[in-house]
């Protein structure tokens, strides 16, 4: 194939075929399930099916057969997973199975009114195959054409299930003691954040602040959808707050909004159900692409890949609280030739890297400001090309520019710079850059400042360089490792 050059080497993608929003995220018996929106049929978005695959620690994934796949109720559009280790749902004869939950997409009648409600399916064999339950749909509500991506957990503190569902430009909540009959509770979201596009995929969980257990806080997750007249198309905000079982609070002012990523491939992104406390971590994946030209992206029996499974935290900075994210520790097995450089003075026009070449790597590096007005990387770079990770001082912006990062002309708004908010805290920097085939995701700090953009660099494409302008800056330490699948 012409351009496989694309492919990740270490990103999670379809085998071939459609993949978008990840799915039914859950944990159980010593497996990751990762299910998400497929359609075996073709490059572009159809009919949905659920895909599947499982992973035993978050990088090597075993492609798995269709798990759901659409029925006289209309597409398996997105959902979640959970174990009902009581069997709440009775499906299970006392023991522990896995149910997903799922929206059932028809256009019903004439004039092709939509109709979306939630399904269950249930499996007895770890996710291996799966059964639709005879009752569905479980809910409906025809006043919202646009109604869902169930998001269900088991809310210890009140002994009940409870739905995050999607519902217009709103989340609306639910409880159950079942799975199978569910009770309006709340609404939240009119005024609140932004509304430049419907709302889709809701996520709401709780996290320690600056890991205190004794100190708890709420974080919900909503994704919007592409809206033509915003450039940055299909991206994912988050409210902070408190949870009661039944309403959600958010603790900012309402007009205040907080997107998790600064760049322009990470939507649609859940967590994982069922992480074992003694693990205790909060662990995310989102879909890398914008549905502003996903369908185009310069790839030809596969389209899309997944972000890196990411550690969710909160995180206080001068009486705020941020939501973070690093990638997971597992993915420290797949780096390979470390080198590493301490204490370097970065002038204008000199690259002390210029030797080297990476196609698919991570670098982790501590800057000491000094009198750099702009300073950063240059990664999967050639003599016309490179996509630029840096820093602007007076600012305090990081920011990918990929106008130049290789193949762009395939949609007006593909090429660009994204920027976001990323303090150097007492005169430091840190930047962690994962760079694979067709992407690169920078973590700023402990992750409080995220930017994921895909790339479509040529092969030839593998210069690295570390810049500085009008002034220099100390790279403390740099740690560069190559990643291999």
């Amino acid at each position: 194939m012409s351009n496989d050059c694309y492919r990740p080497k270490y990103h999670f993608t379809p085998e071939q075929q459609w993949m978008n929003d990840p799915n039914g995220l859950v944990y159980f018996q010593g497996e990751y399930h990762l299910f998400y929106q497929y359609y075996p049929n073709g490059t572009t978005w159809g009919p949905m099916h659920w895909g599947h695959a499982i992973s035993k620690d978050l990088t090597s994934w075993e492609h798995m057969p269709i798990a759901l796949e659409p029925d006289e109720h209309g597409y398996i559009f997105s959902g979640s997973a959970v174990v009902d280790w009581h069997d709440t749902s009775g499906f299970f004869g006392g023991e522990a199975g896995l149910v997903a939950i799922f929206t059932h997409h028809k256009n019903a009648g004439e004039n092709g009114a939509v109709r979306e409600r939630q399904s269950l399916a249930y499996s007895s064999d770890a996710g291996r195959t799966w059964i639709k339950y005879s009752g569905n749909p479980v809910l409906a509500d025809d006043r919202f054409p646009d109604f869902r991506d169930p998001k269900v957990f088991w809310h210890a503190a009140s002994e009940r299930w409870i739905m995050v569902l999607a519902s217009g430009q709103t989340v609306s909540i639910y409880h159950s003691p079942n799975l199978k009959e569910w009770t309006f509770a709340s609404q939240f979201g009119e005024g609140e954040g932004a509304h430049i596009g419907v709302w889709e995929c809701p996520d709401l969980f709780e996290l320690p602040v600056d890991g205190d257990p004794s100190h708890t806080k709420w974080v919900m997750l909503v994704s919007i959808g592409n809206a033509p007249e915003y450039p940055e198309g299909s991206r994912t905000q988050y409210f902070i707050g408190q949870f009661d079982g039944s309403v959600f609070q958010n603790e900012s002012a309402p007009e205040s909004v907080k997107w998790l990523d600064g760049g322009r491939d990470n939507y649609a992104g859940v967590s994982w159900s069922d992480i074992p406390a003694a693990d205790g971590r909060r662990i995310y994946i989102g879909w890398m692409s914008n549905w502003k030209y996903a369908q185009v992206t310069p790839t030809e029996s596969w389209r899309s890949a997944m972000t890196l499974p990411r550690t969710l935290a909160l995180r206080s900075r001068e009486g705020r609280t941020l939501l973070a994210q690093l990638p997971v520790r597992e993915l420290d097995q797949w780096k390979k030739d470390t080198r590493q450089w301490q204490d370097l003075l970065v002038e204008p026009g000199a690259n002390p890297l210029s030797e080297l070449a990476l196609t698919s790597f991570m670098l982790e590096a501590e800057f000491e400001l000094q009198t750099a007005a702009e300073f950063g990387f240059k990664v999967r770079a050639s003599d016309a090309y490179e996509t630029v990770v840096g820093y602007i001082a007076e600012t305090q912006e990081l920011f990918v520019d990929r106008s130049r990062s290789g193949n762009t002309d395939f949609h007006a708004d593909f090429s660009g710079s994204h920027a976001v908010k990323a303090e150097a805290l007492n005169g430091s920097l840190t930047l962690r850059i994962w760079v694979d085939s067709c992407s690169v995701e920078v973590f700023a700090g402990e992750g409080e400042a995220v930017i994921t953009d895909l790339l479509f660099p040529a092969e030839e494409q593998s210069g690295l360089a570390v810049y500085a302008k009008h002034g220099t800056v100390k790279l403390t330490s740099l740690r560069i490792s190559s990643l291999f699948a």
